[in-house]
């Protein structure tokens, strides 16, 4: 299911011998636009230390009672490689994190998740030697999804708005929106674009620079935070932009869309 990021936040954590902290914020890699971890305050019990919770260790997330349940102990977490959440998180701490856990690199496979295209599951195997044949790459790609919210978004043809939020599969963990705010224009709302469309992300800049005209983006269908998002809608988005859905295969996107791009 699709939900917007700002719903993760404030969801307390649970390991399973009691709560570790609520979800604070969130790192996502700018390669593959996955949410790799959950930024956790863990309030009294650690001192208020934060600490890095990862999709890999996610059991059930329960929107309506607030929580998300892990397959981790209090233990485990106080034990975790220390990792400054105030810095930039580098490939090396990631690759002690994930050795720590015995989680599998997910740079180190094919798939989205390394060796499968959704985290739930992959972390009950012995994947030491697996992660030993993939050695880190030199450079993380993790970007904190506050600190990119508010990026100025440029289209083909100039400013149209600014980032305001990501809606991600809560399965896949998969972000597949970018919410953007055109409310400097009229009559502005927010639109929602996918991240496959982004020509390149100026961090110096503070920019997103998508291939789409402003026209397109301003007059794309609302986005509603308070609505669900369902299939409908989505199939009249990537109507909209012309552009073919995530979810078809590459014989479904010949057979069953003959669009023209905005």
């Amino acid at each position: 299911m699709l939900r917007n990021a700002n719903q993760l936040k404030g969801l307390s954590i649970h390991a399973t011998d009691g709560e570790l902290g609520t979800a604070s914020e969130f790192y996502f890699d700018d390669e593959s636009w996955t949410i790799r971890y959950l930024r956790v305050n863990t309030g009294g019990w650690l001192g208020g230390k934060e600490v890095l919770v990862s999709p890999y260790s996610v059991l059930r997330t329960n929107f309506d009672a607030r929580r998300v349940d892990v397959a981790l102990t209090k233990k485990q977490v106080e034990n975790s490689p220390n990792i400054d959440t105030r810095q930039p998180v580098s490939r090396q701490h990631e690759a002690s994190y994930l050795n720590y856990y015995n989680y599998p690199y997910y740079w180190g496979g094919s798939s989205l998740w390394g060796e499968g295209y959704y985290p739930s599951g992959l972390a009950v195997q012995a994947l030491s030697s697996q992660n030993a044949r993939h050695e880190e790459s030199a450079d993380s790609h993790l970007r904190s999804t506050d600190a990119v919210a508010g990026y100025h978004i440029e289209a083909i043809d100039g400013e149209i708005g600014a980032v305001n939020g990501f809606i991600f599969d809560d399965e896949a963990w998969s972000i597949r929106y970018i919410e953007a705010v055109t409310r400097n224009w009229w009559p502005g709302k927010d639109v929602l674009f996918s991240p496959a469309w982004i020509k390149q992300v100026s961090w110096a800049e503070s920019k997103v620079y998508v291939g789409l005209t402003r026209e397109a983006i301003k007059s794309c269908p609302e986005y509603l935070e308070s609505r669900a998002i369902t299939r409908d809608y989505e199939n009249a988005v990537y109507l909209h932009y012309g552009r073919p859905p995530y979810w078809l295969g590459q014989e479904d996107r010949k057979s069953s869309f003959a669009l023209t791009a905005v």
